[in-house]
């Protein structure tokens, strides 16, 4: 049995349902940091910070878990990568490390940052080794939340986490250069991952998760087609792989069926339906494996 690890706060309710469309429902109450997942492969779950999961998963107390590379690259601790997620604090999507200075500034380039600059961020690691990879001395503040507002009263410098700027520059500030991207990602235990048995564990339930990535914003599309048309809304589809054929007993007619982007079938059943096909139907999909 492996043991996991899962992200309270920004990440906790995407990660919960994520696991709930994987069939792996975490069972808890929302004072409980001790959950359960019934599953035969799953032990222990905890419920914890994002900044503590990669450190308590290299020591070894978890086998599995769920962070932020840059809370990885922040703690320096060495597990495994196993796979990335299409989420994450923010939002869809990866968030940049970024450093910013107040609009009025004469800088552009980080290069121009003065030495001996007050520099607050959340990621003092990451920001230490940035600076003193570039030669910059900088004075560095640890923040624990809204470090942009800290600019330029209390600090000349942020190293902060974004999305797309906009409340960085809603606090009149401007991006003068990026650290690192981070997404979310599946992390594991060297050890653990080394040893067969859990490394199958381990295994298969990422196959279930990334089946549920995977199948995120696609359907499947089923139809009847008759065969002098065949050929044509073949040519055409969208579709992940070749559709799937096969001929329909007694008429000169084929059922295809084929997977698509969900934002495609709005104006894709029209466009079957005007080229010949009949009996459309759209299907959810819970998980695709590949």
């Amino acid at each position: 049995m492996i043991n996991i690890a899962l992200p309270k706060g920004s990440l906790e309710e995407q990660t919960l349902q994520l696991f709930k469309e994987a069939d792996l429902p975490v069972r808890r109450t929302d004072r409980d940091y001790n959950p359960q997942i019934f599953d035969e492969r799953i032990g222990k779950v905890k419920i914890l910070r994002p900044q503590e999961i990669p450190t308590y998963i290299e020591m070894g107390y978890f086998d599995l878990g769920i962070s932020g590379l840059d809370w990885v690259h922040e703690s320096g601790a060495l597990v495994k990568e196993i796979a990335q997620l299409n989420y994450s604090k923010t939002g869809k999507g990866n968030v940049r490390i970024v450093i910013a200075v107040h609009q009025d500034e004469p800088v552009s380039t980080v290069t121009e940052i003065r030495p001996d600059s007050r520099v607050t961020t959340e990621y003092p690691q990451i920001t230490k080794d940035f600076f003193e990879n570039l030669g910059i001395p900088v004075r560095l503040f640890p923040s624990y939340g809204a470090s942009e507002a800290k600019v330029p009263d209390l600090m000349d410098v942020v190293v902060d986490l974004t999305e797309t700027g906009t409340t960085l520059r809603k606090n009149g500030l401007k991006i003068i250069g990026q650290i690192l991207e981070s997404y979310t990602v599946i992390i594991a235990n060297i050890k653990s991952f080394e040893d067969p048995v859990k490394r199958k564990e381990i295994e298969e339930i990422v196959t279930l998760l990334m089946g549920v990535i995977d199948a995120r914003n696609k359907v499947l599309l089923t139809m009847n087609v008759p065969a002098d048309v065949l050929e044509s809304i073949v040519a055409t589809l969208p579709a992940l792989k070749k559709p799937t054929v096969s001929k329909l007993h007694g008429i000169d007619y084929f059922s295809l069926e084929t997977v698509v982007l969900k934002n495609l079938v709005n104006t894709l059943i029209p466009k079957l339906k005007a080229s010949g096909a009949e009996d459309i139907l759209e299907i959810p999909i819970t998980k695709i494996v590949r």
